[in-house]
């Protein structure tokens, strides 16, 4: 399998459909600038805002963007607090933000979004506790089912992601939690922006 091929556009349209029908809301940008600014128009100004580890944010520009002003980074008050006195407190801020933004690792044509995590900091916002979430999304994500999401997750973005570790901490990766999500019941709670280039793994 081709896990880093885009997606044609039969299949993207396909999949947005499938989205759609399931409760989330999607757009498709032609790159990586036009996805940055249609997110940014999304994001009132003054929206506390939590970025998630991802390479699809750094690649767009929206990482920076997203924790500085007008917009007040989760990140930046989650990096002042103190883990070892301050916890729960950290845990908190990043379970319920006002906005989540990041990146997923599969999607399925039939509309099913994968998530997965080492150590499942970023599925808690997903799933439930942010008021909005905004996924930005590389259309060589898509994929057939959820065994080729599965697939696409240990053959290809591990590895992948393992190297990234590895460089960043000293560690490998793994997949030790993961998330689907198959229908969201809370009307424009979460937006999906396809890409039509290569982004993230």
């Amino acid at each position: 399998m081709h896990w880093d091929q885009l997606a044609d556009e039969t299949e993207l349209n396909q999949t947005v459909n499938a989205l759609k029908s399931h409760g989330m809301d999607c757009r498709v940008a032609e790159n990586a600038r036009a996805a940055r600014e249609q997110v940014l128009s999304l994001i009132p100004a003054g929206s506390e805002v939590m970025t998630m580890t991802s390479r699809t944010l750094e690649a767009t520009g929206l990482n920076a963007a997203l924790n500085e002003p007008p917009f007040v980074s989760v990140r930046a008050k989650i990096m002042a607090l103190d883990k070892q006195t301050q916890g729960t407190e950290l845990k908190r801020l990043g379970c319920a933000p006002m906005v989540a933004v990041g990146s997923v690792h599969a999607i399925t044509r039939s509309g099913q979004v994968v998530v997965v995590a080492q150590s499942g900091s970023q599925l808690p916002a997903y799933a439930y506790g942010a008021a909005k979430v905004i996924w930005v999304v590389g259309s060589q994500k898509i994929v057939s089912d959820l065994d080729a999401a599965f697939k696409r997750i240990t053959e290809y973005c591990l590895p992948l992601e393992s190297e990234r570790a590895k460089k960043a901490y000293g560690v490998s990766s793994a997949v030790n939690k993961m998330l689907v999500i198959s229908q969201e019941t809370v009307p424009g709670r979460i937006t999906l922006v396809f890409v039509k280039e290569k982004l993230g793994f």
